[in-house]
């Protein structure tokens, strides 16, 4: 598990953590990195866990804002990505309820929703904090008592990874890569239970089915290969990452060059029929990240100066004669 955690660093973070559950739930955490966490951390033993690296947004980077999280009985641990927009309304009332909360994080709530609706179903406990909860989630959910994760969806990536005998679950392929090839990408608004040798998967206490995929990429793929840094490494992939993806939807016939790249954005027939460009951004690229928009293109088609938003406020733009850019923190890898 650690290892897989590893391959997740080219995401940026300040902070990293593990829960093992064996015959009670573990949880370590620090303000490091992965590699210290595993060399000082103590033998950990168990058959299931979970792990996150944490870019702080709600509280600071500290040992206690990091994942894992956990409820006030310690016999549930949460590891999220995402923003629970109504996290404050929530933790005020689970605080007036008897609840005492030790970070600042968005995450906490989690837990402590879990462990009040839980009556011995996971399933069901998680099932009743999701539909509390505002916002963007991808989350796991451990608890002591069940042989079991728990894992829910909205708006953030989650894929499940399908091993002999063994199941992994991730934000990107690549944490689990080099342990299988084999994938079950979640579903938006989806629950999944999941268990060493099986996946259940729901949608509004339906069972559905999500089809097993092969992920047709190397390993090292997921690797630095020979560049100093991930973020190095996404800058030299980008012409090709955005020939792939704009390809297939305008129809242009591109290559990889960065060339023919820049020229199918100038080339895309998107753009000037948009009556204005909305960039998105997450996290600190919101301060500077307009500069590499090529405003100046966007001026030459006679468009409206672009109007500026975070991507928590995406959902509220209407997308009609529009055309959106998104920033991330990690270039094309989110």
């Amino acid at each position: 598990m650690l290892d897989c955690l590893s391959r997740l660093e080219y995401r940026g973070y300040d902070s990293c953590g593990v829960a093992i559950r064996d015959r009670d739930i573990k949880v370590y955490k620090d303000i490091t990195r992965v590699a210290d966490l595993i060399e000082h951390s103590p033998e950990l033993s168990g058959t299931m866990g979970i792990g996150h690296t944490r870019w702080a947004t709600h509280g600071i980077p500290s040992v206690v804002n990091a994942h894992p999280h956990m409820d006030c009985s310690g016999k549930f641990a949460v590891v999220h990505n995402g923003v629970i927009s109504n996290y404050a309304a929530l933790k005020q009332q689970l605080i007036a309820e008897g609840h005492i909360f030790l970070s600042e994080t968005d995450t906490e709530v989690i837990p402590h929703l879990v462990e009040k609706y839980y009556d011995g179903n996971l399933e069901n406990a998680v099932a009743a904090a999701i539909a509390q909860m505002e916002g963007t989630y991808a989350v796991i959910v451990m608890c002591e008592q069940e042989s079991k994760l728990v894992v829910a969806r909205k708006d953030s990536p989650l894929v499940i990874g399908i091993g002999d005998g063994e199941r992994f679950i991730a934000s990107d392929v690549p944490a689990f890569i080099h342990y299988t090839n084999k994938a079950i990408y979640l579903e938006n608004e989806t629950v999944a239970v999941i268990t060493a040798d099986s996946v259940t998967i729901t949608e509004n206490g339906k069972v559905i089915k999500c089809e097993e995929q092969r992920v047709d990429w190397c390993r090292e793929k997921g690797n630095k290969n020979e560049y100093a840094h991930f973020m190095l490494k996404e800058i030299h992939e980008q012409p090709e990452v955005v020939a792939n993806t704009l390809g297939p939807n305008v129809l242009l016939d591109l290559d990889t060059s960065l060339d023919s790249t820049a020229k199918a954005y100038s080339s895309s027939s998107l753009l000037p029929y948009a009556n204005q460009w909305i960039p998105q951004r997450s996290c600190h690229v919101f301060h500077y990240g307009i500069g590499t928009l090529g405003l100046f293109y966007i001026h030459q088609c006679k468009k409206p100066y672009p109007e500026n938003g975070n991507s928590d406020r995406f959902g509220s733009f209407n997308p009609f004669n529009r055309c959106f850019s998104g920033l991330s923190r990690s270039p094309l890898a989110q």
